[in-house]
């Protein structure tokens, strides 16, 4: 092995690979999805009338999903299951939810689910059996297209994402069990148009190269063939990055954690286009909090697809949510300057472990050395040999402004 390909790339592209979840699990997920979609049309179906849609929600469909922390932690898999069919004059959302329920649990007793179907606020949980180490949130919902576009017009705001927006449940509203106009909004297949369109050019750019690289192996492909999910993006790459360290940061203070909505959506913000995990890594870091407004009384990190809802909208009444978020941010930006300005895999490992966790940056160095001491240990060409400068982060100023990249 040439110890000149030792830069900070070529690190964190060996972290990439041991973060990332095997393919057998976006396509168990998907399974999953499909299993329940077809149970809900099936002939004796008590829902089929009203056209449920069942898809995925959240890191699954970004691909930003990571391993979990532990062997004993599950995929965390959300769906929502859409009545296309139906809308908020027929019912409340309690009586939805419980419409739902009656075939979640027959789907539950149909497949032999040992595990108890499990409520949640605003979901139900299917528990598989322990060796598929992986649960399904199903979220009950509307669709609310038109609702959400005459409210985005009115404030001349871009609705070209509002299509696909949807109405969902919540139990602990004062509401819950009334028929009324006023549901909760969501809207995560416009929320993932609106992050694949961050990232439209380089996505492309890779599945091209994937296809051209199967067909020189004699494998006939197209860019159509290749699923999204079979390429990870700078972007994509940098985000499950930052999860990770986010996780194991605050491993003994979970209530206080940024969520990932947050560090997705600034993240997406920041990107600009660039080609490596590095340089998105670096940038995303120095520009993030850039993306944040303050109105003059409350944190704004606005839901690209709809602006009434605000991703820190806790950080006003637990003012710790807020301190937690530029804190890590802090750590985050002093942890990657360090990792960046090493010159040997044991150096950028070490100064990465702290948040990264011992067995994720050992893993990495062995991915690249092959467990070679001497390789371990030796210096290579500088961080910016890659192509990337080592940052500086320590005094860049915090400067809320108003979101850019979906106006």
């Amino acid at each position: 092995m040439n110890v000149h390909v030792n830069t900070i790339e070529a690190f964190l592209e060996a972290v990439i690979a041991e973060l990332e979840i095997p393919e057998h699990r976006y396509e168990q997920a998907d399974r999953s999805f499909k299993s329940f979609g077809e149970w809900l049309h099936r002939e004796e179906s008590s829902v089929r009338l009203f056209d449920p849609q069942v898809y995925c929600q959240g890191s699954f469909r970004l691909g930003t999903a990571i391993r979990p922390l532990t062997e004993d932690e599950e995929y965390d898999v959300d769906s929502v299951c859409e009545f296309r069919l139906l809308t908020k004059e027929h019912l409340s959302q309690f009586a939805l939810k419980q419409m739902l329920d009656a075939e979640v649990r027959s789907y539950h007793d149909a497949k032999g689910m040992t595990k108890p179907v499990r409520e949640g606020n605003r979901c139900w949980i299917l528990d598989y059996a322990d060796g598929a180490q992986f649960h399904m949130d199903i979220v009950p919902a509307l669709p609310n297209a038109a609702e959400q576009k005459r409210l985005l017009n009115a404030i001349m705001h871009d609705a070209r994402w509002s299509e696909t927006a949807i109405s969902i449940t919540d139990r602990r509203l004062p509401n819950y069990k009334e028929r009324t106009d006023f549901w909760p909004r969501s809207n995560p297949k416009g929320y993932s148009n609106w992050f694949a369109s961050r990232q439209a050019e380089v996505l492309v750019r890779r599945k091209r190269a994937k296809a051209e690289a199967l067909n020189r192996q004699g494998f006939r492909a197209s860019v159509e063939d290749i699923p999204d999910f079979k390429v990870k993006t700078p972007l994509q790459s940098a985000i499950m990055i930052l999860k990770r360290h986010r996780d194991n940061m605050f491993a003994r203070e979970p209530d206080t954690r940024p969520i990932s909505v947050i560090i997705t959506t600034l993240a997406a913000h920041a990107y600009e286009g660039q080609e490596t995990i590095s340089g998105a890594l670096f940038a995303i870091l120095q520009r993030m909090d850039q993306f944040i407004r303050h109105d003059g009384q409350k944190y704004v990190i606005a839901n690209p697809t709809d602006p009434y809802e605000n991703f820190a909208d806790k950080w006003q009444a637990e003012p710790e949510k807020a301190e937690a978020f530029f804190r890590w941010l802090h750590t985050a930006r002093a942890d990657f300057n360090a990792a960046a300005q090493a010159v040997s895999f044991q150096e950028m490992a070490d100064a990465l472990t702290p948040r990264m966790g011992y067995r994720l940056s050992t893993k990495a160095v062995d991915r690249l050395t092959g467990g070679n001491r001497l390789l371990r240990a030796a210096s290579g060409a500088s961080a910016g040999a890659a192509g990337t400068t080592a940052p500086s982060f320590a005094n860049a100023a915090r400067q809320p402004t108003k979101p850019q990249g979906y106006a």
